[in-house]
């Protein structure tokens, strides 16, 4: 529908015809719109009696980690190697580049829905057609104004639209754009969480194989000194040579041991160098520091709690929201829509007629649009909005039960390992009181130094394997720090209204 409106004001009977007719239309397409077929049932969000562990598995209690948690093992070279890789790693970068996206992606959804202005500037030189609409300016009539039968019509104006969001679709589109740029504002805290992690395991990856290393380097000194004691034993007659190669065996397993723990240190770094996104020179020798101590410690209570302290989570249910306003923008797609466009300018068939009063232009052009027939594109654009957010519910009922059962694994894992750890340690002093007493009974010149060695051989094992459970248990607390959400908080958590 196109109204011209002169320059003069307008009549009101005019006004109060134009309106009735605007009612009149609006009430027909209310009854004739497209109808919504079918909308299959929304999925229903996990309910906050599955986000608990278990009644029969217990830890003590502690509290949620630190938001900078990896601090705590008072490191610097670690607080370093982690700052480094939140600051320049490719993936973090790749994060934040999807956030600026998002960001683009609202400011463009947000501006359909503002107030269009556009400035307009066009000559067309055309020859007019004699059977056309314009037929009579064909001829050189200067009594009508025809001097054709070419012409250079120029227009000159200010051009406005705007769509009045009378059912809320754009409102919607908007807010779902919103609801995708706080989602990937989660997922940067996630991949953050993640990156942090990551080079907490690899770098105490290399410090648990820098001290297998050291036990290593004196358990093949022991070695060594077998193969020798047993090889002069041996010459002298005193046993068979079989309890030589016996030793010298036990030697090459040491070697060969040794030498995967050292290869095992260069791929470490070179994985925490692809991590971090440096190149070959650019990370520093790390030195060797003790483990930290760990204890298995959970909050007392999860629920929803875990939810907000979680940024994969938070992501998904912000994506959730998202879909919720993808279908109701969807569904305010099978009613009318109605915008309004005008134009205010100046129009002439001649050129140096174009800047008079008598070449002045006013457009007023209310439109309103009915979907009646679409083919059932309206009707598949719903079904796949609803389809979508259903999927990303049930993905988000798993990476809750997910979660849930990470922290529970985790934690009892952690928990398993303390009381191994205690158990070695006890097993230590055991051995290294026959350690003592024979290095005693050899000193005294009652006992043999390879009987002394032999005992110091079994204290280096045993400590070599309490160093596997230490290292076992430090990647296990890192993962149960992931596993909380490392420290992150959101303050006001989306709450879902499936609808």
């Amino acid at each position: 529908m196109k109204i011209a409106i002169a320059t003069r004001s307008p009549d009101p009977i005019t006004c109060r015809w134009l309106l009735r007719v605007v009612m009149a239309a609006l009430a027909c397409a209310l009854s004739a719109c497209a109808l919504i077929h079918h909308d299959e049932k929304p999925y229903a969000v996990i309910s906050p009696e599955q986000i608990r562990i278990a009644d029969d598995m217990r830890f003590e209690q502690g509290d949620w980690p630190a938001k900078q948690w990896w601090r705590a093992y008072g490191d610097p070279q670690l607080d370093s190697l982690i700052a480094r890789a939140l600051a320049t790693s490719p993936t973090i970068v790749i994060a934040h580049t999807r956030v600026a996206q998002a960001q683009s992606d609202v400011d463009l959804v947000r501006a359909g829905t503002n107030l269009q202005v556009t400035a307009l500037a066009a000559v067309d030189r055309e020859r007019v057609s004699s059977n056309g609409f314009l037929g009579a300016y064909s001829t050189n009539d200067p009594a009508i104004g025809a001097t054709g039968p070419w012409y250079s019509e120029g227009i000159v104006g200010l051009g406005a639209s705007i769509n009045i969001d009378l059912w809320g679709k754009q409102r919607a589109q908007v807010e779902a754009a919103i609801g995708v740029h706080n989602a990937r504002l989660a997922e940067v805290a996630a991949i953050e969480l993640e990156m942090s992690a990551d080079v907490a395991q690899i770098y105490y990856g290399i410090q648990t194989t820098y001290q297998l290393i050291d036990l290593l380097v004196q358990l093949q000194d022991v070695a060594a000194f077998d193969v020798n004691a047993h090889a002069t034993r041996a010459a002298r007659g005193l046993e068979p040579v079989t309890q030589t190669e016996l030793a010298r065996a036990q030697l090459l397993a040491t070697r060969r041991q040794l030498v995967a723990a050292r290869a095992s240190v260069t791929q470490l770094r070179e994985s925490l160098r692809a991590l971090l996104g440096t190149g070959p020179g650019d990370l520093a020798d790390i030195k060797p520091v003790a483990l930290p101590v760990t204890q298995a410690v959970l909050p007392p209570t999860l629920s929803y709690e875990l939810l907000a302290r979680r940024p994969d989570l938070q992501a998904l249910r912000w994506y959730i929201q998202s879909s919720f306003n993808r279908i109701d923008a969807a569904k305010a797609a099978f009613y009318p829509s109605f915008d309004i466009k005008a134009f205010f300018g100046v129009n002439a068939l001649h050129l140096a007629e174009l800047f008079t009063h008598a070449s002045q232009q006013i457009n007023l052009i209310p439109g309103l649009y009915l979907p009646i027939f679409d083919g059932g594109r309206l009707n598949a654009n719903l079904s796949g909005a609803r389809t979508a957010s259903n999927t990303l519910i049930a993905q988000y009922n798993e990476a809750v039960l997910n979660a849930v059962r990470d922290v529970a694994v985790t934690g009892s894992r952690l928990q398993e390992l303390d009381e191994e750890a205690a158990l070695q340690a006890q097993k230590i002093d055991a051995v290294s009181f026959e350690q003592a007493s024979a290095q005693a009974r050899y000193a005294r010149g009652v006992g043999s130094r390879l009987t002394a060695m032999d005992a110091r051989q079994t204290v280096l094992l045993e400590r070599i394997s309490i160093l596997e459970v230490d290292g076992k248990r430090l990647s296990q607390a890192i993962a149960l720090s992931k596993a909380l959400g490392g420290g992150y908080r959101e303050t006001s958590p989306v709450e879902l209204g499936v609808r």
